[in-house]
């Protein structure tokens, strides 16, 4: 292998429809602080493409770092990135900290997954293990997730979910901003990041998640490793330059941390076993406080990318959680800054 080549959800497109009609008062309600929805002029439209919108900065955590982004490739195999030249994490793999090693649970399915990804917890603590939107029968998560504990310690969040099943994640409170497509639907990557770009003229998340559907939705038709596969890793790799691009003009190079990884591998047309193709994932650091040029030896599992997210912001996860942070990724200095953060708490 050469790799290095309940209430019920205010999704974006219903808030879209309500500002259509009007129903200003519901917005306005529904956008106090601890709310669980965003009002219609949270993302800036089309038509106000030429205004400055008000900025809405970050807050500054004194940690190793005040903005994390965390982008999800749905489906993307390690091996793939070297086999189909996917330059932008090749990239950010060499100059950043890298394993090609990480795994993911059983089950290794997108939803259950994600939910180990961003609460920290695996399946025995979080309770998802389906893997479609059941969020008519299933409406609150038993565990906190990684966006509710930060925006609980004054931070800023915002999640851009390109499938309808994230709806699960969507914790009334838990963020500032989020968007998923109802039901079981799909978005495609250049929809989804056409949106953070649009969201980052105005806003100063300082935890954002992104999410890429391409490589998974390809497995399943032509198979993973095959030759459409590749190209939907190469979409999902070119959608990962327009973000970073985005992310520089917002926060400034060099001033943010970025985690790239995946919910799941897979074989043939399909995942969701322990078999090494469907487990294992890639987990890339790039940015504000990595050590350069690391190929990290530590073992890193799914969960392990809540805490480390929370720690870079000097944020404490909550007792007992599984996700820790993968210290050796950072320099020294990220990890004296981010210890006293949490020290000071």
């Amino acid at each position: 292998m050469t790799p290095l080549g309940s209430p019920p959800r205010l999704s974006r497109s219903l808030v879209r429809r309500a500002a259509t009609i009007g129903v200003t008062a519901a917005l306005v309600s529904a956008c106090t602080p601890g709310a669980s929805s965003i009002s219609a002029t949270s993302l800036p439209s089309t038509a106000t493409a030429g205004q400055r919108p008000p900025l809405t900065e970050a807050v500054a955590t004194n940690a190793a770092t005040s903005h994390v982004v965390i982008v999800s490739i749905d489906g993307l195999r390690p091996d793939a990135i070297g086999r189909f030249n996917a330059t932008t994490l090749g990239r950010l793999a060499r100059e950043g900290s890298h394993t090609f090693a990480a795994t993911t649970i059983n089950p290794s399915k997108t939803l259950p997954s994600h939910t180990s990804m961003l609460t920290g917890e695996g399946p025995d603590e979080h309770g998802i293990t389906w893997n479609s939107n059941r969020t008519g029968a299933h409406v609150t998560l038993p565990v906190p997730t990684v966006f509710g504990v930060a925006r609980k310690s004054g931070l800023h969040t915002a999640a851009f979910f390109s499938k309808g099943k994230f709806n699960h994640l969507e914790v009334p409170g838990s963020l500032d901003y989020s968007q998923a497509p109802n039901g079981n639907g799909k978005w495609s990557a250049d929809r989804t990041v056409a949106d953070v770009e649009r969201y980052l003229t105005s806003h100063r998340p300082n935890l954002l998640f992104v999410h890429l559907a391409e490589p998974d939705n390809a497995g399943h038709v032509w198979g993973w490793m095959s030759g459409f596969y590749g190209r939907a890793v190469r979409k999902a790799d070119a959608a990962l330059a327009r973000l970073v691009t985005a992310a520089d003009r917002a926060y400034g190079a060099e001033n943010y941390t970025i985690i790239i990884t995946a919910d799941h591998g897979g074989h043939g047309r399909t995942h969701g076993t322990t078999r090494a193709e469907d487990v294992r994932i890639p987990w890339i650091a790039w940015g504000r406080g990595v050590t350069s040029g690391f190929s990290i030896s530590d073992s890193v599992r799914t969960m392990d990318t809540a805490g480390t997210a929370l720690w870079l912001l000097g944020v404490d996860a909550p007792d007992g959680w599984s996700g820790v942070a993968v210290r050796s990724a950072f320099t020294s200095d990220a990890q004296s800054a981010s210890d006293q953060a949490l020290d000071a708490d």
